[in-house]
């Protein structure tokens, strides 16, 4: 049997999930998503290395973005397989493809003005990466599949999701190519979850694999604690109120801002921040919210118990959901500090870009962070101190106060990396740290290789590996 994989995508990169694998009798695509790193979006435009009519079979690990948000690009140029995903995957995929589309066709009405008023052309043809005639397509490509239920997907192809504890419906994928003796599995690690975190169950992970994909975002760093995140939300909060300034949250609109909630609601239930107006301004993570509402099988004990006495985040009181573009616009009239919580969670799209130009210049408001900020993106910019950047085409001086909580990360730490490969109970052939920047991909592979006895390495961009 012959097999072959190649990484089209998160290698040496955090962003950009794309995986081909190629057998004797079918092609499978694991994942398929958008580069977001800057220096890195030309990728999306590349032509894809296998005409995509050809490819047989999507499987997709979860919903964020950078995982699925390549898929209408794909079906426009030709796929029409099946995509194989979790219930609440398929669902939420559909919101985040359909927002992807809209805003690229918006993002392109502003480009086309702003070079217009500034004499300037673009080095890339303004027309988006898809639509959402592309993103309705892909719709309906979808079908869902249950955890740890072995399913045939292309001919001598077999896969089988596992809790991976990242985001609701988020998954591992082991996937089985030939027969009997002569076969092999590939276990694709898709992001890798913690334990003991609010809302949903921890992660459920395979036990053996031939060959093994994994990620490494976190890889040479421990996360804060839920102390951590209490205290410095709590303080963040009280600050802004203090001086009469609004928080604003960047925040990922699936499962990050359904986190923030829930944190919110903790402190206001233990009396340690008042009730005040919470806006969730992004018409996604509102769709997202109202879609947890319909998997509570995907909850963990705890979040559960929260419903049933009637206590759940998403009744937050004084919580407002911006749904429509006025009743976003309406948040600059309101009165009092307020918190702000809008997507893109790296502010390099959506709706956290206005709420930014009308606070990161006012010393009274706070700039909160509460997840990841790839390398070259806006967030990373103001993490990392700058004291001015461009938001909206414009200059903007930094001058609100801006924090960070590591503990709302949905991804694994070096420490619960290694938990999740310590469940396989043998080593794989091989082991392939990907989603990770350079240093700390490298930086993981060695960790493997030290505490697991892994045979591991990162792979470079378009690198093809035969699994004999």
């Amino acid at each position: 049997m012959a097999a072959r994989l190649t990484f089209l995508g998160a290698a040496r990169s955090v962003t950009g999930s794309r995986f081909l694998l190629e057998t004797g009798s079918a092609t499978v695509l694991v994942d398929c998503g958008l580069s977001q790193e800057r220096d890195m979006q030309a990728r999306n435009w590349e032509p894809f290395p296998v005409a995509p009519d050809r490819i047989d079979v999507l499987l997709l690990t979860h919903a964020h973005l950078d995982h699925c948000g390549l898929i209408p690009r794909l079906v426009r140029q030709g796929f029409h397989g099946k995509i194989f995903a979790t219930g609440p995957t398929a669902e939420i995929a559909q919101i985040v493809m359909m927002d992807s589309a809209r805003l690229q066709e918006e993002d392109v009405e502003h480009k086309k003005w702003r070079h217009a008023r500034e004499g300037r052309a673009s080095p890339r043809p303004l027309v988006p990466l898809y639509t959402d005639k592309d993103a309705q397509k892909a719709s309906g490509l979808f079908q869902t599949v249950a955890f740890q239920e072995s399913i045939n997907v292309a001919p001598g192809v077999t896969a089988e999701f596992f809790e991976a504890g990242h985001i609701l419906g988020s998954a591992s994928i082991r996937v089985r190519v030939g027969k009997n003796g002569d076969s092999r599995t590939v276990l694709f690690s898709g992001d890798i979850g913690r334990w003991d975190r609010p809302i949903i169950n921890d992660p459920s992970p395979c036990d053996q694999a031939d060959y093994v994909l994994m990620e490494s975002t976190y890889g040479d760093s421990l996360h804060g604690s839920d102390a951590e995140i209490t205290e410095t939300l709590e303080r963040v909060v009280k600050d802004a109120i203090s001086a009469g300034g609004n928080v604003v949250i960047p925040s990922f609109a699936i499962e990050r801002s359904q986190e923030v909630l829930y944190y919110l609601n903790t402190l206001q239930m233990a009396g340690k921040l008042p009730t005040m107006v919470v806006f969730l301004d992004s018409p996604m993570a509102t769709k997202v919210t109202d879609i947890f509402g319909h998997w509570p099988e995907f909850f963990d004990q705890e979040m559960r118990n929260l419903i049933q006495n009637k206590h759940s985040p998403f009744d937050l009181p004084g919580l407002v959901m911006a749904r429509s573009r006025e009743e976003s616009k309406a948040i600059n009239n309101a009165a009092g500090s307020t918190i702000i919580i809008a997507g893109a969670g790296m502010c390099t799209g959506g709706r956290i870009k206005y709420h930014l130009v009308r606070n990161i210049s006012r010393p009274q408001s706070s700039i909160l962070f509460v997840g990841y900020q790839a390398d070259g993106t806006l967030g990373r910019q103001i993490v990392e101190g700058a004291r001015e950047v461009r938001v909206l085409g414009e200059r903007q001086a930094v001058r609100a106060k801006v924090a960070r909580i590591s503990g709302f990360s949905g991804h694994a730490d070096r420490d619960e990396l290694l938990r999740w490969a310590s469940i396989i109970r043998q080593p794989p052939r091989r082991a392939f740290v990907i989603h990770g920047e350079p240093k700390v991909a490298e930086h993981f592979s060695a960790t493997l290789a030290e505490k697991r006895g892994w045979r591991a390495s990162v792979p470079t961009p378009g690198q093809s590996v035969s699994l004999d």
